[in-house]
């Protein structure tokens, strides 16, 4: 599964750049290589973008996998450039931007949105799979996610609103509740259709969440 990510508005990035003239570009060689928003390439092209705006590009790197303990050594290995800058532009996941700011006291600007965490379907197409809402009902809709896979997010559905197996929000695209009833049907489990799914439990997700594996 990779994080999914979008790059901001270059009205935006330059908003955040606002008072801070000398930046280097930090980009990763993992999720957002796949999504084409901060590869090599990417990262060159708002190189070029930053210069065209005034701004100094003090240097580039990208980093394997920004998220992980490979940011401190690539940091480390980039120290000069980095200390000639005002601040960092990070070109990838929110993950990767936080962090790059736990072992840099300079101002970490992100460059990109982070959309979900997804799967690629094909080349450059990929869909959201987990919400990470913290209450799992799998088991009971034929592994079929209600919450990702239905624009509503209903855990009890159909709505009043499909149509001969579409979306009534997106018509070209399958009811999320049609499918489970299908695969549900299919492997003689429909009697969990009737199963009523409560409303969930927000205190389930508090926020920061902290897990201990033991």
């Amino acid at each position: 599964m990779k994080s999914i990510t979008r790059q901001k508005s270059l009205e935006e990035v330059e908003h955040q750049l606002e008072g801070l003239e000398r930046v280097y570009i930090i980009g990763c060689g993992t999720c957002a290589t796949m999504t084409r928003t901060g590869g090599r390439e990417e990262v060159l092209d708002m190189k070029e973008r930053l210069q065209e705006m005034g701004k100094m590009v003090t240097g580039w790197t990208v980093i394997p996998t920004a998220c992980d303990d490979m940011t401190e050594a690539s940091l480390n290995e980039n120290t000069g450039f980095i200390q000639s800058a005002d601040c960092i532009l990070v070109m990838s996941c929110a993950l990767g931007v936080q962090k790059v700011g736990s072992y840099i006291s300079k101002p970490v600007i992100p460059a990109l949105d982070t959309l979900f965490i997804g799967v690629e379907d094909g080349p450059g197409y990929f869909h959201e799979v987990c919400d990470q809402c913290g209450h799992c009902v799998l088991g009971y809709t034929a592994g079929i996610c209600p919450i990702t896979a239905c624009h509503k997010g209903l855990l009890n559905g159909p709505c009043g609103g499909t149509n001969n197996g579409k979306c009534e929000v997106d018509k070209e695209k399958d009811c999320a509740w049609t499918l489970i009833y299908q695969r549900l049907n299919e492997q003689g489990r429909l009697d969990l259709m009737r199963k009523y799914q409560p409303v969930k439990n927000s205190q389930i997700v508090l926020r920061p969440r902290v897990t201990i594996i033991s």
